[in-house]
């Protein structure tokens, strides 16, 4: 089964101790898409202004990617600069320049309306609303958000939470969003908020996901050189949710394999800058590191 992502294409420039890449292509909606694809198709929505190098959209389409709900504005291209430093966990924000992102409303055809799979990439929830509010029959919503959105519309993310499956947030935005310092109540409370399922994202610590009455944690993949941690988030909530539009039932074994895929693609990702490694990336190489990766968490 397809998924729909709603989420933002980006122009990235990115330093890191590895080097620095101008004006990549990035984006949440971009690393979400280039990490489903490898389970199952996926409808991108988005917004990029006339400045966006058609050879980008070209790519997408090449690697699968459904871009008939990319719309093109007059104005610029989205576009974010950031540095990472020491132990490369925070990207330091050097600059933002919305563009035309900022009045965007997205637009998809009609028979997009009837994708039973929804992912609701980071961008203001009330974009993310009105989106979720035009499809005609979900199966699966998935969430992402942002601390900026937390401090400045609450009040929209907390009701759309009530309307979503899985909220994926990383360690301090569950924190932030729930008031809980503790992970576990944490979770707990970001479930009393709506969401039956809240899977939360802990860097190079792994990925802790509260559903229903069980919980499951996995490490991080062991990644010995990262090079660019930008969209690995991202990344990480394509393979979980490209596994999950696939899966027949939603059971525990279902979501256990489906955080190992996520885990196993967000390794991927911050080998290289952008969607360099994900670009030349196949679904051997990927088969190989889940076995790799099952056989280090076993025991």
């Amino acid at each position: 089964m397809s998924i729909l992502v709603l989420g933002t294409t980006a122009l990235d420039t990115v330093t890191t101790p590895s080097g620095r890449r101008r004006e990549m292509l990035g984006g949440s909606a971009v690393h979400f898409a280039m990490s489903a694809s490898h389970f199952t198709p996926v409808h991108l929505v988005a917004v990029v202004g006339r400045d966006f190098p058609r050879r980008h959209v070209d790519f997408l389409r090449k690697r699968g990617v459904d871009v008939t709900a990319l719309t093109i504005e007059d104005g610029t291209t989205f576009r974010w600069e950031g540095e990472y430093r020491g132990d490369l966990n925070t990207a330091l924000t050097l600059s933002t320049q919305l563009g035309v992102l900022a009045t965007f409303r997205p637009c998809i055809a009609q028979h997009q309306r009837c994708i039973e799979n929804i992912f609701l990439a980071n961008v203001d929830p009330d974009i993310q609303r009105h989106l979720l509010e035009r499809m005609r029959s979900v199966r699966l919503v998935g969430l992402d958000s942002m601390n900026y959105w937390i401090d400045h519309k609450r009040r929209s993310l907390v009701r759309l939470l009530k309307k979503v499956d899985i909220f994926v947030a990383n360690d301090a935005e569950a924190r932030s969003l729930s008031g809980e310092t503790h992970l576990i109540k944490a979770a707990r409370g970001l479930r009393k908020m709506g969401a039956p399922m809240v899977v939360i994202k802990k860097g190079e610590h792994g990925a802790f996901v509260s559903f229903k009455d069980s919980f499951f944690c996995l490490p991080a993949y062991p990644v010995e050189t990262i090079v660019d941690p930008t969209g690995a988030g991202d990344t990480f909530a394509g393979g979980f949710m490209g596994y999950l539009a696939t899966a027949k039932n939603l059971n525990d074994a279902a979501i256990k394999k489906a955080i190992s895929y996520g885990t196993v693609m967000a390794s991927f990702n911050v080998e290289g800058f952008g969607v360099e490694r994900a670009a030349r990336l196949t679904k051997r190489d990927v088969a190989r590191r889940l076995k790799r990766f099952r056989d280090s968490v076993s025991f």
